[in-house]
């Protein structure tokens, strides 16, 4: 893998991320509750810290916990959340070791079919079906790993021209369009709740109030 992307907005991070799929699979990873280019930052930052030009999944899995957390504890710290991402990482990285040797890149390597690769994804320690469909959009967007069907898998993440996550993002323009995207979507969730619990205390009144009538009645 030796592409360019432009996920971290930072040309090293970038670069790292552009040619390990450990690193890419550990910014996505740490891609929730930050900031989008922070999170893909991430992985250039524990391998700056861990003296290395990449990350190794092997070394990773059997570090110290306590010593690994504080590692991305350090100011300025990797996540919002560091002790439980650094679990995170470690988890997945002896997920790697115990299913792939090691080898992140091997969760792709060689599968044809979209359907079977999200499926993989799914099954990595963190990772969810919603972001298993990022990442699968991310690999077939940007990362050149285009197995059959891999956009319906990917669901809308996969749809050709949209800003809907970071498998979108090629520059700042893109980067300004998915949070954009993303305001509007936890806007429609918050005003969809509070549409949803004026509903519940109208008909929780509604019922009150027609208890209380029966009550009256002789």
């Amino acid at each position: 893998m030796d592409v360019t992307v432009h996920l971290a907005q930072d040309p090293e991070a970038d670069a790292l991320l552009g040619r390990s799929p450990l690193a890419a699979l550990v910014g996505m990873l740490l891609d929730q509750q930050i900031p989008m280019e922070w999170a893909f930052k991430g992985p250039r930052t524990i391998a700056d810290r861990l003296g290395a030009d990449d990350l190794d999944a092997h070394e990773i899995a059997a570090r110290d916990p306590e010593s690994f957390a504080a590692l991305l504890s350090d100011k300025p710290a990797v996540h919002r959340y560091p002790g439980s991402m650094a679990k995170r990482i470690q988890q997945l990285c002896q997920y790697l070791v115990d299913h792939y040797d090691g080898d992140a890149e091997g969760v792709w390597r060689g599968v044809d079919d979209g359907h079977e690769l999200r499926r993989r994804l799914e099954e990595l320690p963190g990772f969810g079906k919603q972001k298993a469909q990022i990442f699968l959009a991310l690999l077939g967007k940007q990362l050149g790993v285009t197995p059959r069907g891999w956009r319906e898998a990917a669901g809308s993440y996969g749809e050709p021209r949209s800003h809907r996550s970071v498998a979108d993002i090629t520059g700042p323009e893109s980067l300004a369009k998915v949070r954009a995207f993303k305001q509007e979507m936890k806007a429609a969730a918050k005003t969809a709740k509070a549409t949803k619990t004026a509903k519940a205390t109208t008909a929780t009144t509604a019922k009150t109030a027609k208890t209380a009538k029966t009550a009256k009645k002789p």
